[in-house]
């Protein structure tokens, strides 16, 4: 490129540059120079264009004017099976293909029909340009595993005799783009949607959630996110749930037995779906027996909602749909499915945890597990109707065998004095679970508090914090462990 000179006023004007038609103004240097520039990012604009117009002539063939542009797309949390699905088909025998990456992409709405014209209509400082590829890692499972996702793509693809093109983008909340989508064209009739649906069964078929754990969040960047979580799968025996053994049976029965006999079930033409509901106090155990049911399920994809992510049933329930067998687990289920007698309004996360109840195929292997506090709270439409609510199983407070149980359980291998246990267990008359676990607790902070060598529990440890906690001051704490106010 020529540097322009600037010459000071006081320089003569004819000195050497001949007569005043031929000498250069200093304005018209600067009208060259804005010339020169446009010529420049004129030709670099022309040649970008050519750029992504000569990949994909050069792939597709010079004329795609007619060709179909297919269009899938997935929620934001679907990006790793997205990509998971496409590796699987690009891995596949008579398959090759180059990935080319783009630059300048974020927050810009564009699709593969843009790229494909001759020309771009968005000036070059907005428009996508070829580039390294942007990629991303993904949680793929529990014990913090990842898979490199490809954030945005152009996929070049010979298939064979067929060539293809994708172009595959994830989602751009902040834009109000709150899907991943991949966009595919193809030099043979049919052939882009034949593509994508392979692609879409084979993110299902490798979906990263499948036979886990996972629970929906926020991400970072608000409501506009919605992200799966792993979690590890708990391991629980019958040892560690005491409750009456009707009532475990009952639960392992609906919830279990279901699962296990499931093909001669079907084969009886007996549906599967179904729902369990565990209501109680707090503090008896009903998040302690969902554990153990989780735990049980070994396989099943387990959907888990609670606070916030109540307000995200339909996608659970897709996500359950599509990974069964499956379980939904919903906790304190009162706060969306109130009784419609009780307030007047609409309340549509209850319509709408009906409605997708109902809409699950009788052979779907989905089991709805519902907890509540309340249960005299609940909209009774949710037991009106097979597959929705089958079994309500009562959770209350521990007998004194129970307890002693519970006690046993709880001690772990904390060195207890049990000689005044008959005396604990029948002042604990009344009390929960939890409370039974924050007497030991507290019993062994008592005993640590003495700065003895080694930890161990006697009588008066534990009547001391059996005094404390029955004590009236006491009186919210032992509320909030499920205990009896006075």
């Amino acid at each position: 490129m020529a540097r322009w000179a600037y010459y000071p006023a006081e320089f003569p004007q004819d000195a050497g540059v001949g007569d005043q038609d031929d000498r250069i103004r200093l304005s018209d240097v600067a009208k060259l120079a804005r010339r020169a520039r446009r010529g420049v990012v004129g030709a670099a604009r022309a040649g970008d264009q050519v750029t992504f117009a000569r990949l994909l002539a050069e792939h597709l063939g010079e004329d795609t004017s007619d060709f179909d542009v297919i269009e899938e797309s997935w929620p934001t949390y679907d990006h790793v099976n997205v990509q998971a699905g496409l590796d699987a088909w690009l891995s596949q025998s008579g398959r090759t293909h180059q990935l080319v990456g783009l630059v300048n992409f974020s927050h810009r709405e564009f699709g593969l029909s843009d790229l494909l014209r001759s020309g771009l209509s968005m000036p070059l400082d907005y428009g996508p340009r070829p580039g390294n590829v942007s990629r991303v890692n993904l949680p793929s499972g529990p014990d913090g595993q990842v898979r490199q996702c490809v954030r945005i793509g152009l996929y070049l693809v010979k298939d064979n005799d067929c060539a293809v093109a994708l172009l595959l983008r994830s989602a751009d909340p902040e834009m109000g783009m709150g899907a991943v989508r991949m966009q595919v064209v193809a030099d043979q009739p049919g052939a882009a949607a034949q593509v994508a649906e392979q692609v879409r069964q084979l993110s299902l078929v490798h979906n990263v959630y499948r036979g886990q754990v996972v629970s929906f969040g926020r991400e970072m960047f608000g409501e506009r996110e919605t992200v799966l979580r792993f979690h590890q799968r708990p391991r629980m025996s019958e040892q560690d749930l005491i409750l009456p053994a009707e009532a475990l049976a009952t639960i392992s029965r609906q919830v279990v037995g279901v699962a296990k006999h499931r093909e001669m079930l079907l084969a009886a033409r007996q549906h599967l779906k179904r729902g369990l509901l565990l209501y109680g106090p707090p503090g008896v155990g009903k998040t302690h027996t969902v554990r153990y049911l989780v735990g049980r399920l070994t396989g099943t994809t387990i959907v888990e909602l609670t606070g916030d992510s109540l307000g995200l049933i339909g996608e659970a329930c897709s996500v359950a749909r599509s990974l069964q067998p499956a379980m939904i687990v919903v906790e304190d289920v009162d706060l969306i499915a109130e009784d419609r007698g009780m307030h007047r309004g609409h309340q549509p996360l209850l319509f709408q945890l009906l409605n997708e109840m109902d809409g699950l195929t009788e052979d779907a292997d989905v089991v709805f597990l519902l907890t509540t506090n309340r249960a005299d709270l609940l909209e009774p439409a949710l037991a009106a109707r097979p597959g929705r609510v089958d079994q309500a199983v009562e959770l209350g407070l521990p007998d004194a065998d129970a307890r002693r149980q519970l006690f046993a359980l709880y001690r772990g291998g904390l060195v207890v004095d049990e000689s005044r246990m008959d005396a604990v267990i029948e002042r604990t008359a009344g009390v929960t679970a939890s409370f039974l676990k924050e007497l030991l607790r507290r019993a062994a902070v008592v005993a640590a508090s003495e700065d003895v060598s080694v930890l161990q529990v006697s009588a008066d440890h534990l009547d001391a914090a059996l005094d404390e906690l029955l004590d009236t001051r006491n009186a919210m704490t032992r509320v909030l462990l499920g205990g009896q106010p006075d």
